[in-house]
């Protein structure tokens, strides 16, 4: 089921090609730019007329308006499972005491006497938090947007969900419950590009109330939604372009097959175009991984979804040779999610610079990540993990530097600053300074 590629004959190449040999979902977003940036003017020109004409094309459904009532959220909640509740009430809580720990104080640092320099961090005022519908529903989304934001300060938030037909044109009830269950009091019946691009916009819903724009967008979804996303990045702030969902797996032969085939089939559940990826140094452990995908995957819910992933050309096997290949190509491929299944998984996944997050060892499987961990679920796709990080309170706040210098302090630097604009061919930056002092 998954194609293999063999690395152990000659060595590994370079970052560069080796990146080019290993499997990875292809997503061009510049080839539907085009279809979304009229959907995106057309939302700029008109608000929420156009966002609800566009709902009613692609979700097939047409909402009374764009907000969801306050009763409509506390109804949900009410009429909540009690089991799914618990559960919610379990992630949210350990994502709370992750992410609260996560918080940075002002720091001052007195550069000389007289001259200081703080470094503020203040949260972004008003953010919009995206839990995408589709193939699944996704309330522990509305929990990873909503907890850092809130953990962060930000004041003002908005959750954007998909609007369902067989729901009456509100967002599943489930994620209403989820909003509820955190304190949100604003949630919009919108999804795709068109919640991209009024929540960046903002307008008048049906009844004429505003719908206030806000400064950030965070959240995962489709390639049309990330489309939206980078062409109004700069009115707002973005977290991330979201690809596909990944996971790879670093394992040796201690790693059980079970285990590692469940979790391969976990990330492929998600969409047929998710990735699945095994590095490892057993050909033992590939057999038995295989036969496990066939025997597990034909009992799953999601047959052709699954089998459609585990096919693709985003999903496959690498062998390599021993360990330190095996660290070298999970750090080229950049995972989305790795999971470190090894003899020693701790000290193996303190060698491993590019992950979004990284699960170690046989208890720590990636859908505990999803849900019960207190870890964010929010991550960098694509080998995005090279450069970016998962969602945190750091993506809603934002560094401010304060600058006091005396007059003393200043007067001391003076002959420098001027020496430097001189040298950078702007003279007017020094005499701002020794103005202060021609008197």
């Amino acid at each position: 089921m998954l194609r293999r590629t063999d690395l152990r004959s000659d060595g590994l190449p370079g970052p560069a090609a080796l990146r080019g040999l290993l499997p990875r979902a292809e997503v061009d977003v510049d080839a539907v730019l085009e279809q979304v940036r009229p959907i995106v003017e057309a939302v700029r020109d008109r608000g929420a007329e156009a966002a609800l004409e566009y709902t009613e094309r692609f979700d097939r459904v047409r909402p009374v308006g764009i907000r969801v009532p306050p009763q409509t959220l506390r109804g949900a909640l009410a009429a909540l499972d009690p089991g799914v509740r618990a559960a919610l009430e379990t992630s949210i809580e350990r994502a709370r005491r992750v992410h609260a720990d996560q918080r940075r104080t002002d720091i001052v640092t007195d550069v000389v006497p007289g001259g200081t320099v703080t470094e503020r961090f203040v949260p972004v005022r008003r953010v919009g938090l995206y839990a995408p519908g589709g193939l699944a529903v996704y309330p522990s989304s509305v929990v990873m947007n909503v907890v850092p934001a809130q953990e962060a300060g930000v004041e003002s938030l908005v959750v954007a969900s998909p609007p369902q037909a067989e729901h009456g044109g509100l967002p599943h009830p489930t994620i209403l419950a989820a909003a509820g269950l955190l304190g949100v009091e604003e949630v919009w019946a919108v999804g795709g590009a068109q919640a991209v691009a009024l929540l960046a916009h903002g307008g008048t819903d049906t009844d004429g109330a505003e719908l206030e724009p806000v400064d950030m967008v965070t959240g995962p979804g489709n390639i049309y939604l990330t489309a939206a996303k980078r062409l109004l990045r700069g009115l707002i702030g973005i977290d991330a372009e979201a690809g596909p969902t990944e996971i790879a797996v670093l394992a040796d032969d201690s790693a059980d097959a079970v285990h590692v085939a469940a979790d391969l089939i976990s990330q492929a559940e998600h969409d047929p175009s998710a990735a699945s990826v095994l590095v490892t140094t057993s050909d033992a452990l590939v057999d038995a991984v295989d036969a496990e995908l066939e025997r597990q995957v034909a009992v799953t819910k999601h047959v052709e979804r699954i089998r459609t992933a585990l096919g693709g050309p985003q999903s496959g096997t690498v062998l390599v040779r021993d360990l330190d290949d095996g660290v070298a190509v999970v750090d080229a491929y950049a995972a989305e999610h790795l999971e470190i299944q090894t003899v020693d998984a701790r000290a193996v996944a303190l060698r491993v610079r590019n992950a979004g997050a990284i699960f170690i060892g046989p208890f720590a499987p990636v859908s505990l990540g999803d849900y019960c961990a207190g870890s964010n679920h929010v991550l960098p796709t694509g080998g995005c993990a090279r450069h970016s990080a998962g969602l945190s309170v750091q993506t809603f706040l934002r560094g401010v530097q304060l600058v006091e210098y005396t007059e003393d302090a200043l007067r001391e630097v003076a002959g420098q600053v001027v020496t430097l604009a001189t040298a950078e061919d702007l003279p007017a930056h020094g005499a701002a300074v020794t103005a202060r002092f021609g008197r």
